[in-house]
């Protein structure tokens, strides 16, 4: 390995976020060193006093540690796998970008292997996640408000402090190869500011800057907000998520853990047309969950050339078990008209749609995938496109108009609702810092449109699935009780016994589906390592 790479050959062990600051710290280097703020003399009585060109006095010291090197001989290159991760957070901050989405074609930019891709992910995904608590760190650190600093350079001192307090990577490594990366990509004079502040974070590890940032403080939810690096209405959500759905509210530590977690890839192969030979070759292991799935903590699935054309897709397996338990679910609306046709209301970016079609060609059944947003509708399309293009069709059009135009025409409907995907942040980093609370309220006036337009288009007989990928009850079990009391005629199947029936063991037995209704199901991340979605299914009686 490069010397760029600064002392990362014992780095590579990913996240110790429950054991912060141990293992790799750099023997007692943490917040030793003088760095780029050294005094002049070294430190030292040994110093000499010597004139440079211009006959002025100098003073050098005959030992010089490796942290407090001449500006010549510090790092100046930006380690490849850092330039990435860094790359990602200017992406997400400057640009509204999503992480996910980015970050796969960084690596495969800068031609990471699978070693430093993994820590490549670890660290942008890392840093994203817990934002919050490290500019709660980086506030201490800093002598100025963080909104005055340049957001490339809090940028990058995010990505020390992850490395310093959650990674095990050497005390030494962190600072220099986070302060080369500055010099390279920022400049001279950010990089010593990041080097001075990183010196000051490198004084505690995690935990004791936890206990310094929590001190005196006696609201549970603001201490969780910063030992776990939530902000503090999801917390409050997530509480009131889990009584909502009838699980104990001391389950929240082990939910926020699990927000933290690496996210495991998960794949599908499309029913009938994907195989998963080449992902298990590759390192992958079968899904335990569901059939044709696949799992993976690492690597770049892009990289398959089963995922290129289309024929298998990362997805997570809760999104997996929702499509399959739709499809699977009996109705009795009349089949005259030369096999049952399904609808996807809300089908962008087109995951669900996916593995719906394919489920629907085997069938013998259409899809009907509809996006009101151009650009997302055309991502949808090139979702489908492994799909029999007669089995699927692709509308442009505000989904609240189809029960109008369309009704009593299909026999599945599927309605993946827009929400606040609170279900989804171990995947999606950067959207905790990103939502607000009057997200929550602001959604659900569209959610209950959505859902009485599925109720209006489809057959006397068939069924409506109502998920969305978030827990909090007012945009899952209120909105579904909301048109229960509003309409007669309509049924709840038991959702728990529909995802049973697709799944490879119970997943009812797993978790326990409580939910604020009997018949509804929802999924958690701490539970069944699933994103934490919510399935009702709801028939309309012929």
């Amino acid at each position: 390995m490069s010397s760029s790479t600064g002392g990362r050959g014992n780095e590579r062990g990913g996240s110790n976020r429950g054991n912060a600051g141990s293992g790799g710290n750099g023997g007692g280097q943490r917040g030793g060193g003088s760095g780029g703020g050294a005094s002049p003399d070294g430190g030292g009585a040994s110093g000499m006093k010597r004139r440079d060109a211009a006959g002025r006095e100098r003073n050098r010291s005959t030992t010089r540690s490796f942290t407090a090197s001449a500006p010549g001989q510090r790092t100046r290159a930006a380690d490849p796998a850092r330039l990435v991760a860094f790359e990602v957070l200017r992406a997400v901050s400057g640009e509204d970008a999503y992480a996910n989405l980015v970050l796969p074609s960084r690596i495969r930019a800068h031609r990471l292997d699978k070693r430093d891709a993994g820590f490549a992910t670890e660290l942008s995904y890392g840093a994203l996640r817990a934002q919050g608590t490290y500019d709660a760190i980086l506030a201490r650190c800093v002598d100025r408000p963080l909104k005055d600093l340049d957001p490339a350079i809090l940028d990058a001192l995010r990505l020390g402090v992850h490395q310093l307090v959650a990674m095990r990577v050497p005390a030494h490594a962190a600072l220099d190869q986070t302060v080369g990366l500055a010099r390279a990509v920022i400049g001279a004079g950010p990089s010593a500011l990041i080097n001075a502040v990183l010196r000051k974070v490198s004084a505690l590890d995690l935990a004791g800057w936890v206990a310094l940032l929590t001190e005196g403080q006696s609201d549970a939810v603001k201490v969780a907000a910063i030992e776990h690096a939530h902000p503090e209405w999801i917390v409050r959500a997530l509480r009131q998520s889990l009584v909502g759905h009838g699980r104990d509210v001391s389950e929240i530590t082990a939910l926020l853990e699990a927000d933290n977690a690496a996210p495991v890839v998960n794949l599908v192969a499309l029913p009938g047309l994907g195989s998963l030979d080449e992902a298990l070759e590759a390192g992958f292991t079968p899904g335990p969950l569901v059939a044709d799935s696949a799992l993976s903590t690492g690597g770049d699935p892009g990289r398959l050339a089963s995922i290129r054309d289309g024929s298998v897709r990362v997805q997570d397996v809760g999104s997996q078990l929702v499509a399959r338990a739709l499809a699977a679910a009996e109705v009795s609306s009349a089949r005259n008209d030369g096999g049952e046709r399904w609808l996807d209301l809300c089908a962008g970016p087109g995951g669900k749609a996916a593995l719906l079609a394919a489920l629907a060609a085997e069938s013998g059944a259409t899809l009907l995938a509809n996006e009101p947003a151009p650009h997302r509708a055309k991502l949808v399309s090139q979702a489908l496109a492994a799909v029999p293009r007669e089995a699927w069709t692709v509308r442009t059009g505000d989904g609240r108009e189809v029960g109008t135009e369309s009704p009593e025409t299909f026999d599945r409907v599927l309605v993946d609702a827009p929400c606040t995907g609170l279900g989804a942040l171990r995947r999606r980093p950067e959207s905790r810092w990103r939502r607000k609370l009057s997200d929550v309220s602001e959604l659900g006036p569209l959610q209950r449109e959505l859902l009485e337009s599925a109720i209006a288009a489809v057959k006397p007989g068939g069924v409506v699935a109502y998920v969305t990928c978030s827990p909090h009850p007012a945009e899952t079990t209120a909105v579904v009780e909301d048109l229960l009391r509003k309409h007669k005629g309509l049924t709840l199947l038991d959702a728990g016994e529909a995802l049973d029936s697709v799944a490879l063991g119970s997943v009812v037995q797993a978790g326990g589906l409580k939910s604020g209704h009997d018949k509804m199901a929802q999924l958690w991340p701490h539970l069944h390592q699933t994103d934490a979605m919510f399935l009702a299914l709801i028939l309309k009686e012929g």
